[in-house]
């Protein structure tokens, strides 16, 4: 019982964690043997009745929450579910109680569109003069989303249960939180350079719309010097708009932090942390390396002045789809790179066949490939042209660059790779890219995946599909 060999241990260690419910004795008394049940069927079950407690007695004394325990229909049991599953998600409800109102209502827990978010995370910032006040309200609007997100993911409800679009909801939820913010740190620019335009630009999975629980925000910072001010004046309260924006993001405070990281940039942590599009244009014609094109692959103007983002894209487009493809000196070297990474970046101690990130077969893998496509044939089909992963695999299916077979073992092993990485991001609470083959985490990622298999079966399973993704990855990025 609850992980108890001794029934009378277990008794003891609930009415332990319970002794705090005075108030709501009644409907705790009614509530807790179906809660039991939920919870004893999960691979934690005194993690999710501890967390159950905690949620108690931040609300227990709240006439709502009595009510909607007793009378919200599904309310109890999906709060159950999220907390016998999810430290994530409960470590988010700890900290933002009331947001247990969005179990009651299906509708509720479907993710809220890019505008919508934008709009009321902007509203927030704006009622607050101090910038870090303002990102403060930000982020706290913000943990009531992911916790919305995490809810509909783990109850397979809002979401339609796709990798896809749980990673455009979380990418959507950044580009507001950075809006809001970058809306919030201009007004202070607003003394030293009026009018200056900035913008901020999605790289890496935040630019390919492809988030995860886990993800930082890759960008770039990208500003123009307003009329009549002097460049240095212009360079200074730009890259103190860029600092502000990821000073007051990871502040410590009772909700997850947003690092926002900048280091694929031109010339990475050496180069400047902003520039202005005339030294972008002349950086990228000069200097640029053949890394920095293939990060540009997943750019997208993420939030701030429209005109200046989609004059950035458009010179993004000449650098990642360069016409004519690569030479063959520049595929050798993005060879070397990836084999570089593959043979570096892997922790050591790693199991490189489980690790879903840069394992074999792992989402490095997929990605890589998709990408030297990409910038080989980028310029001559359009499909190509999009920072979306699995879209351009389809588009290099159609184009016959990779075969419908080949495609379809890379595609179902980057959807598998990011769906354990969010399960285990939900099931731990902190970032993990190793599959582990054993243990309650393992337990806990198949449940949150709603695996029929054991969990040796969901193991054998990543494995041949990784395995698959890695023969087509050895053929065709090396081909």
């Amino acid at each position: 019982m609850l992980g108890f060999a001794d029934p009378i241990a277990a008794l003891r260690h609930i009415a332990a964690l319970t002794a705090g419910f005075s108030r709501t004795a009644a409907i705790q008394h009614t509530l807790l043997p179906a809660l039991l049940s939920e919870f004893a069927d999960e691979p934690e079950p005194d993690r999710g009745l501890l967390a159950y407690r905690q949620v108690s007695e931040a609300l227990g004394s709240t006439p709502w929450y009595l009510r909607l325990l007793r009378d919200g229909g599904p309310v109890a049991l999906r709060l159950a579910e999220v907390l016998g599953r999810s430290r994530y998600a409960s470590d988010l409800l700890i900290r933002d109680p009331e947001a247990l109102r969005l179990l009651a209502d299906d509708r509720e827990l479907t993710p809220r569109s890019a505008e919508v978010l934008c709009s009321g995370l902007t509203a927030a910032a704006a009622r607050h003069p101090d910038p870090v006040a303002a990102a403060a309200a930000v982020r706290a609007l913000r943990r009531r989303e992911l916790f919305r997100i995490a809810g509909a993911d783990l109850l397979h409800v809002g979401i339609a249960d796709s990798i896809t679009a749980v990673g455009a909801a979380l990418s959507a939820v950044t580009d507001a939180t950075l809006a809001a913010t970058l809306s919030a740190a201009l007004g202070a620019a607003d003394e030293t350079a009026p009018g200056l335009r900035f913008a901020i630009i999605g790289m890496g999975r935040l630019g390919s719309q492809e988030m995860s629980y886990s993800s930082d925000a890759d960008v770039l910072f990208v500003y123009e010097p307003p009329p009549g001010i002097a460049e240095d004046v212009a360079s200074g309260a730009a890259l103190a708009v860029a600092e502000q924006i990821r000073k007051i993001l990871s502040i410590p405070a009772p909700d997850p932090p947003l690092i926002v990281d900048a280091d694929l940039r031109p010339e990475g942590r050496q180069g400047p942390l902003v520039r202005s599009l005339a030294a972008y244009q002349q950086y990228y014609a000069r200097w640029s390396k053949v890394w920095e094109a293939q990060a540009l692959l997943r750019a997208r103007f993420v939030a701030g002045d429209a005109t200046l983002g989609e004059q950035f894209i458009a010179l993004a487009d000449s650098i990642r789809y360069p016409q004519g493809g690569l030479s063959h000196e520049q595929i050798v070297e993005i060879r070397r790179i990836k084999a570089r990474v593959e043979g570096e970046r892997l922790p050591r101690g790693a199991d490189a066949g489980t690790h879903v990130k840069l394992g074999r077969g792992g989402l490095a893998d997929v990605e890589w490939t998709v990408q030297l496509i990409q910038m080989r044939h980028g310029y001559q089909i359009a499909g190509l042209r999009t920072p979306h992963t699995l879209t351009a695999l389809e588009a290099a299916r159609v184009a016959e660059l990779v075969t419908g077979d080949d495609a379809g073992a890379l595609a179902e092993a980057w959807i598998a790779a990011s769906r354990v990485r969010n399960a285990l991001m939900l099931v731990r609470g902190r970032p993990s890219d190793q599959l582990p083959r054993q243990g309650t985490d393992l337990a806990g990622v198949v449940r949150i995946l709603g695996k029929n298999a054991d969990a040796g079966e969901f193991v054998d399973e990543y494995l041949r599909t990784a395995r698959h993704a890695r023969n087509v990855f050895e053929r065709t990025f090396n081909a």
